[in-house]
């Protein structure tokens, strides 16, 4: 009997392991909410810096990178202890970043100097500092480590930084305030929104040139509430999420057709998205609303809000 015990014992505790939990950085709280995966509860609220966005995992899920925007810094959280082990010297209004391959250059967009900061996070050292457009924000870097892209919000445009030698190499014309980007799994594409332009584009990475270009209609929304942000795509190559801003749905669409599938109606002023590590859930944060949508993958449906702080921002699961 007591060996049965134990194996179900052992058996919920990896249950509980694998189902991960989600931290979500909340905007006017200086806080991170804490979900647990399993029960879909929040067990812990962490204070961290002012104003709290953009949200980045090391490679190694040891380490968390939190945007302190109006605290002019990039903290980096251990995950295990959830203590605050050191802050990144990040550059003005940091609000998203992303991660070198190598797991050691982050890639920061400062919007008020419209630069990018790179950071060795192994000796919190700049690297470099990239001019680009007006209000820089979204971040991307390509799967081969080649590649940091940027969007700048006023210019409308993506700025391609070559990793090799922390340089601007090209600029691309894009729609109307451009907030987010994303490579797919090989890196052949690069998805960007256009929050303004209420558009999606698609792009050749070799050439640069535009696949396709979304819009969105959803019947009952005024178009001026189709604001596009976080874009997320399956590891699979099957679907393209999109959030869509104050119109507070996310977009279904199908990456290899780029036809859109359909529209779920989540929570009020939709702004990121994050997966858990299987895939088969996805995370909307509803700043406006102050919960996380919970999107099942399989069946496309939304089957959970879980309420946090005011105006959740960023979102990531560990496993």
């Amino acid at each position: 009997m007591r060996s049965t015990l134990l194996s179900c014992a052992l058996l919920l505790a990896a249950g509980h392991a694998a189902a991960g939990t989600a931290w979500v950085s909340n905007e006017k709280d200086n806080s991170l909410s804490l979900i647990d995966m399993q029960t879909l509860q929040v067990t812990d609220t962490l204070p961290v810096g002012q104003r709290p966005r953009g949200l980045l995992l090391s490679h190694d899920n040891k380490l968390l990178y939190i945007c302190a925007s109006d605290s002019d810094r990039v903290q980096v959280m251990d995950v295990a202890t959830r203590k605050i082990i050191k802050e990144l010297p990040s550059g003005k209004d940091p609000e998203q970043f992303a991660l070198h391959p190598n797991n050691r250059w982050l890639y920061v967009s400062n919007e008020d100097d419209a630069l990018v900061t790179v950071i060795d996070t192994e000796t919190s050292k700049v690297l470099s500092q990239i001019n680009v457009g007006v209000e820089p924000e979204g971040m991307a870097v390509s799967p081969d480590g080649k590649w940091a892209v940027n969007t700048s919000e006023t210019t409308n445009m993506l700025h391609w930084i070559d990793t090799s030698t922390q340089t601007l190499a090209d600029s691309t014309l894009v729609d109307q305030r451009p907030r987010f980007v994303e490579f797919n799994q090989d890196g052949s594409q690069l998805w960007a929104s256009a929050e303004i332009g209420g558009t999606v584009t698609i792009l050749d990475v070799a050439s640069r040139k535009t696949l396709k270009t979304l819009n969105f209609q959803i019947k009952g929304v005024h178009p001026d509430k189709v604001q596009p942000v976080g874009i997320k795509l399956s590891a699979d190559g099957k679907y393209a999420f999109v959030a869509l801003g104050p119109a507070n749905h996310v977009a279904v669409i199908d990456a290899r057709t780029f036809e859109i599938l359909d529209y779920l109606l989540v929570g009020r002023r939709v702004w990121q998205l994050a997966f858990t590590p299987d895939q088969k859930q996805l995370l909307a944060t509803n700043g406006v609303s102050g919960d996380v949508s919970v999107i099942d993958v399989d069946s496309l449906k939304v089957s959970k809000s879980v309420k946090v702080g005011r105006y959740p921002w960023g979102v990531v699961v560990t496993p």
